[in-house]
């Protein structure tokens, strides 16, 4: 499975010799355009989604991510779940690729650090550690080693948002928002070679990469789910991050230094 999957998320984000993009379904191409008869202002929309991110972070919550790529007719999946304090700044979480050459790998947030397990090149039971602000994303729509503020700093740049309605996310009332990303939100925190390969791809394309993103916020102001998407030519990424537990407590057990080992970069499809 490792090598269709590489192949995948490659012709997600390194989709350079395409001469046109597919925005996805066609409900989300016409859910933006400014004369959707959907779309409420842009201006309080955007504001909605704003304060609600602002909010959770300036609290905690549990997540599940799902990420899904799409292509050559099949689809693959990871999930990235655990816990996280955004006021403190410290979190954990647990990344699953079934079927992957290596299946499993787990990260804790402290003391702007990150410390990730099953790092090739250093010991089983060691965990690699490095400073939190020099993570890099490697792949499209990936946060850098699986970072949730990432996430919310995306969602928080939203741009030509309008109000898509009224859903149920995991039995809670929210109001549906949908928007897109522009290229320098997208290319956020990317290594540079990723960043000049997506750059290449959007100056043959002649525009930003068709990404969307939609947030649900619900009748509290809370924000209960996010979405991003892109679609070039049939190789499709989607990641959904669901968050519960508002307001909970997150327990954080930092690796002792004796288990760690400094190191200036991690890869692999599990790190983002």
């Amino acid at each position: 499975m490792r090598r269709p999957l590489v192949l995948v998320a490659a012709a997600a984000l390194l989709c350079v010799g395409c001469s046109t993009a597919d925005a996805g379904n066609g409900d989300k191409a016409a859910a933006v355009s400014p004369s959707s008869p959907s779309s409420s202002s842009s201006g309080s929309a955007g504001s909605a989604v704003r304060a609600a991110v602002a909010a959770l972070r300036e609290d905690s919550a549990g997540f599940r991510q799902k990420i899904e790529l799409e292509g050559e007719g099949q689809v693959y999946g990871l999930t990235v779940a655990g816990g996280f304090d955004f006021a403190a700044d410290k979190g954990h979480l647990a990344v699953d690729l079934p079927g992957g050459a290596i299946d499993h790998s787990e990260q804790v947030f402290a003391d702007g650090k990150i410390y990730i397990s099953g790092v090739q090149g250093i010991g089983k039971d060691a965990w690699g550690v490095m400073p939190r602000d020099k993570a890099q994303a490697h792949y499209l729509l990936r946060a850098p080693l699986n970072d949730p503020e990432y996430v919310l700093q995306q969602i928080a740049a939203m741009r030509e948002i309008s109000r898509e309605g009224e859903e149920n996310v995991q039995g809670v009332r929210a109001v549906h928002y949908r928007g897109i990303l522009d290229h320098r939100t997208v290319t956020l925190r990317m290594a540079p070679d990723v960043s000049a390969r997506t750059d290449r791809a959007r100056d043959v394309l002649g525009s930003d990469l068709p990404v969307f993103a939609d947030a649900w916020v619900d009748g509290r102001g809370r924000l209960v789910q996010t979405r991003m998407n892109v679609n070039m030519s049939g190789a499709q990424v989607t990641s959904t991050m669901t968050l519960s537990d508002i307001g909970e407590p997150v327990r954080v057990t930092v690796p002792r230094p004796a288990d760690t080992v400094p190191v200036t970069e991690v890869g692999g499809i599990l790190n983002g």
